[in-house]
C-alpha cells in the first residue's frame, strides 16, 4: 500500500519543527551559561569568564538517553562546580566545597528535554577526533581498572569514583559510562587539550592499552553506580 505524499511531508515537517524547537530552546534556556557555538577558551582569563561547561561539541561527548533523563532531573556532575576555584572555602583541616555557592540547574519537562537533547546531539564539530578512537568490546576487572586509573594515571586526585571517594575538582566519573560516549572518554584521556586547550586536565601521555582499560573501568563503575 502506497502512502500519500502528505504523510511523508507531515513527518518531514514534524521532525524539522522538533529540531527547530530544540535549537530555539538551547538559545533561550542554555546560551546564557553554556558556549553553544565554540570555540573553546583560548586563555585562562577567558576560561574563568565561563559560567558552565562548553556544549558546542555535546553531540561528540554525551549519550542522548542520559541527556534526556538528566535534563528532567538534573544532579550535580561536578561536585565543586565548573570552576572549582570559585567554590571552595577554608575548612577545619583543609579547603572544602562551599555548597551554598553552587548554582542549580533548571529542570525541563519530557518534551522539552527530548527536544534539547536532540538539538545538542547535532553539535558535532569533533567527529574527526572521535573517528580516531577504535575501541573493541571487552571487559576488565575492577581491581585492574582501578590500578590503572589511580596508581598509574593519578586520576583519583581530581575525580570521584564513588560518592565521597576521590577528588572534587573535576566531574565525578562513577556515572561516566552512562553519561559519556566511550570514544569521547578515550579521546579526552589521550589528548585533553584537543578538546579544551586551557583545561585543568593534564596530558598524562597514557598508552593506548591503558586508555582502553580506563574506558572499560569507567563502564564497570557505571554499572555498579546506584545513583544514576
Amino acid at each position: 500500500m502506497r502512502l500519500p505524499l502528505w504523510c511523508f511531508l507531515s513527518v518531514f515537517y514534524s521532525v524539522a519543527a522538533h529540531a527547530a524547537d530544540g535549537d530555539a530552546l538551547l538559545q533561550s534556556e542554555c546560551a546564557a551559561c553554556h558556549n553553544l557555538t565554540g570555540p573553546a577558551a583560548a586563555t585562562v582569563a577567558e576560561l574563568r569568564t565561563r559560567k558552565a561547561p562548553d556544549l558546542f561539541y555535546a553531540g561528540n561527548k554525551f549519550r542522548r538517553e542520559w541527556l534526556v533523563r538528566w535534563l528532567q532531573q538534573p544532579t550535580r556532575v561536578r561536585p565543586a562546580g565548573f570552576l572549582f576555584l570559585n567554590h571552595i572555602k577554608p575548612g577545619a583541616k583543609s579547603d572544602v566545597v562551599d555548597a551554598a555557592s553552587l548554582p542549580t540547574h533548571p529542570a525541563l519537562d519530557t518534551a522539552r528535554a527530548t527536544a534539547a537533547a536532540d538539538a545538542l546531539m547535532n553539535l558535532r564539530p569533533h567527529d574527526a577526533l572521535i573517528a580516531k578512537e577504535k575501541l573493541a568490546a571487552g571487559t576488565l576487572s575492577r581491581a585492574m581498572g582501578e590500578m590503572v586509573f589511580d596508581k598509574f594515571s593519578g586520576c583519583l586526585a581530581c575525580h570521584l569514583i564513588e560518592p565521597e571517594y576521590g577528588g572534587v575538582s573535576g566531574p565525578e566519573l562513577y556515572s561516566a559510562g552512562t553519561r559519556l560516549q566511550a570514544e569521547y572518554i578515550a579521546s579526552i584521556v589521550r589528548t585533553p587539550q584537543a578538546w579544551q586547550p586551557k583545561t585543568w586536565m593534564p596530558d598524562k601521555h597514557i598508552s593506548d592499552a591503558n586508555i582502553v582499560k580506563i574506558v572499560r573501568y569507567l563502564d564497570t563503575l557505571s554499572k555498579e553506580n546506584k545513583h544514576e
